[in-house]
């Protein structure tokens, strides 16, 4: 089946979380959904036709990774990021988000700081706070259109906040920074000589826009690696965020040893049956249907950058260096968060992410799934315009 990115596929009825639910959460039945981070686009073929072979097969009993997965895994990581994990150090789990509570778990103790740079994708903030530990906040900083990190305010944070643990966001959900080696070599320094692990969520990872470049900070160097948590999934790359599998890496023998305790502790074991065998078909097989997929997107990128310009001249458009996401600043209309989220919902009809809910350096601004069909981003901004003409 030849890829289709334009083709509307009716996801309602589907138990699908994005358009099955709008009621259930308190927003108009008929509302368009732009919120949660998954694609409205079909699997590559490959994917689909390794688990029509395998559901075939009629038999779901425990399933565990074996080497085959492990080196399609690897090579895809060598050929694309320069970096060889080891196959050691292969931990698998049912999301990432799973992955962060677990490592919270395993790494601190109740009390112990955790620091985040708000604002960044928000259930980073509740894995914190429902394990029980505290938020240290050192807010990213924008200037001109462009997040950097305030490393003093980091390193003060660190030294002052009893913090533990770091969770990176890699590239960075919701602003799309792509940090550069430079920025990750001084992270990784800062967290060294203050004894704190890092766990790096880099699920967003292949999606990096031209002249940008994702380095995975695990391959920096054997020190880094040997401090460091790397959570990767096929989830976002290739849409199979319902078949709960992520890919954990951790190098250093008595971190993941933790790590495998505490996940153990939850009593999660074997992974979903069809989601290992849906991973291995998209990192053997599905990188031409991704190069499609990244081309496809930086258009819908330049549509939505050119119909903001001439339609919605006063929300600024934060520019992405990766992820699928776009994070706008509506501060101009001077609404409060309430305000905003109130004529986007009743008035535009449109579920988006409120930005407040990435911390309090989000208010102001919302983040847009831009992952769809032109034809179904275009009808989104089409009533995003009308709602502010006013």
């Amino acid at each position: 089946m030849p890829t289709n990115f334009d083709e509307i596929i009716d996801r309602r009825g589907t138990s699908c979380l994005k358009y099955d639910f709008a009621a259930e959460r308190g927003y108009p039945q008929d509302i368009l959904p732009f919120w949660v981070a998954d694609m409205d686009f079909r699997a590559p073929q490959p994917i689909l036709d390794e688990l029509s072979r395998r559901v075939a097969h009629g038999i779901f009993g425990y399933t565990d990774p074996k080497d085959t997965y492990k080196d399609v895994l690897l090579n895809w990581f060598r050929t694309h990021h320069n970096w060889t994990p080891s196959a050691e150090s292969l931990v698998v789990t049912p999301g990432v988000v799973f992955a962060l509570c677990t490592a919270i778990r395993a790494f601190t103790q109740p009390g112990d700081g955790v620091l985040i740079q708000q604002p960044v994708y928000y259930p980073f903030t509740e894995s914190i706070v429902d394990n029980g530990r505290q938020l240290v906040n050192s807010p990213l900083v924008e200037k001109g259109g462009h997040y950097s990190i305030d490393f003093a305010d980091f390193e003060h944070k660190i030294r002052t906040g009893n913090v533990k643990l770091f969770l990176l966001c890699s590239p960075h959900n919701p602003v799309g920074r792509v940090w550069t080696k430079a920025e990750l070599l001084k992270i990784a320094d800062i967290c060294t000589r203050h004894e704190v692990l890092i766990v790096a969520d880099e699920i967003h990872h292949e999606f990096v826009r031209a002249g940008y470049h994702h380095t995975v900070l695990a391959s920096l160097s054997l020190q880094i690696a040997n401090r460091v948590i790397t959570c990767t999934a096929p989830s976002k790359t290739f849409n199979l965020a319902g078949l709960q599998l992520s890919n954990i890496f951790i190098e250093n023998d008595s971190l993941r040893r933790k790590f495998k305790h505490e996940l153990a502790a939850t009593g999660y074991s074997q992974p979903n049956c069809l989601g290992l065998f849906a991973a291995q078909a998209a990192y053997e097989h599905g990188e031409e249907w991704l190069c499609k997929l990244r081309a496809y997107l930086e258009d819908n990128y330049q549509k939505t950058k050119k119909f903001l310009q001439q339609e919605l001249p006063l929300v600024r458009l934060i520019e992405p260096e990766g992820t699928y996401l776009l994070w706008l600043d509506f501060s101009a209309y001077g609404l409060s968060a309430k305000e905003l989220d109130d004529r986007i919902i009743h008035k535009a009809n449109l579920w988006l992410d409120s930005g407040h809910i990435f911390g309090p350096a989000g208010e102001g601004y919302q983040r847009i799934n831009i992952a769809c069909p032109w034809a179904t981003l275009k009808d989104g901004l089409e009533h995003l315009a009308a709602a502010f003409r006013d």
